[in-house]
């Protein structure tokens, strides 16, 4: 039976990535050794490297000024970071999920982290309107987080904003176009939209660094990963070696803007179905903010006791990583730009069959 792999993280990667990955481990560009082996310091890993560097700025169109660097440390780490080489006195923070506070709360052992809004009082079910009027004037920067995961939100379109933007873009990454000139920085982990885990990017203009008045520790300094081409210490190589493989495909798919309309074709699709069912509602209150990297949905009120029978029901047909994160529960459909349409109309089917049954 086919498996639909709807995982939020580690997540379904293009067979072309899985493959020539998988090729590189026995004979990584017929050098007779391994990518797990091969170091990272030879002409042939070094290759990588560039052209990884080089893709990431042609299918995001990033100008001048800016450099991609390859870090460990998950965007957790960036968490802290971020705040590290920029914040000297005032940051501003749009919150919208657990990540987003989690960011908020790292920030403040730097300066004052101001929340400008928040929609945790209502489960982040949606994006909170009108935050960008209220974005301090002094604030160094805006951090936001493009899509959330758990809660199935998504900003569509670059803030405009009169401060320059952070932002925490793990799991949209390369979905859709983004001005990248409005940005100081730009991470995630690269788990979701791009590589195996392991593997954590950073869009950095150069010169908004240096002018924070802190000592910044060696590997925390984004200037030293500039400076070093990602090379300063160890990368994680077949995690690099895995990401241009997804850079390869995006390019050979149109990039970014062909990329866009596969997935909001896929989400409406979805949510249409969700919309239309009578056993299941969606769990963002404003339809507008609906990602279409995570759907998140429900049983309604009056089959809460399908739950568990609907997933049953699903995983047997080929459903896999449906079950909504342990904190909202239900269930969440990750459609990524590597999951094929083929699999958004299995489940559909399977939720049209099930509502059929009961």
């Amino acid at each position: 039976m086919k498996k639909h792999n709807f995982y939020a993280g580690p997540s379904i990667l293009p067979q072309e990535t899985i493959k020539a990955t998988a090729e590189a481990v026995l004979d990584f560009a017929g050098t007779g050794l391994s990518i797990l082996e091969i170091s990272h310091r030879s002409k042939e890993f070094q290759a990588v490297m560039d052209e990884a560097q080089a893709l990431f700025k042609e299918l995001l169109d990033i100008p001048s000024g800016y450099e991609v660097v390859f870090l460990g440390g998950g965007a957790s780490l960036q968490f802290s970071m971020v705040p590290f080489n920029l914040l000297n006195k005032k940051a501003a923070y749009l919150n919208t999920g657990t990540w987003a506070n989690k960011a908020l709360k790292e920030a403040k052992a730097f300066g004052e982290a101001v929340e400008i809004a928040s929609s945790k009082d209502a489960n982040y079910t949606f994006i909170p309107k009108g935050f960008e009027a209220k974005v301090p004037a002094d604030a160094e920067y805006l951090h936001i987080t493009t899509n959330n995961t758990i809660y199935g939100t998504e900003l569509h379109s670059d803030p405009i904003v009169n401060v320059p933007l952070v932002a925490d873009m793990s799991s949209d990454i390369f979905s859709r176009p983004v001005d990248v000139s409005k940005y100081s920085i730009i991470y995630g982990g690269a788990q979701k939209n791009l590589a195996p885990a392991g593997l954590t990017f950073a869009i950095v203009k150069v010169d908004a660094l240096g002018k924070v008045e802190r000592h910044i520790p060696t590997m925390l300094d984004y200037r030293t990963h500039i400076d070093k081409g990602s090379m300063f210490n160890t990368p994680p190589v077949v995690a690099v070696y895995g990401a241009l493989q997804t850079l390869r495909w995006l390019k050979g798919k149109g990039g970014v803007a062909a990329m866009q309309q596969i997935n909001e074709r896929k989400a409406l699709k979805l949510y249409d179905e969700i919309d239309r069912n009578k056993l299941f509602h969606g769990t963002v209150t404003d339809t507008a903010d609906r990602s279409y990297m995570n759907i998140c949905f429900v049983m309604n009120d009056e089959y809460k006791e399908l739950e568990a029978d609907f997933l049953k029901f699903a995983t047997e047909q080929g459903m896999v990583g449906i079950k909504g994160h342990r904190s909202v529960g239900g269930f969440r459909a990750s459609t990524y730009n590597a999951l094929p349409e083929e699999s958004v109309d299995a489940l559909i089917e399977v939720m049209k069959t099930f509502e059929k049954n009961h």
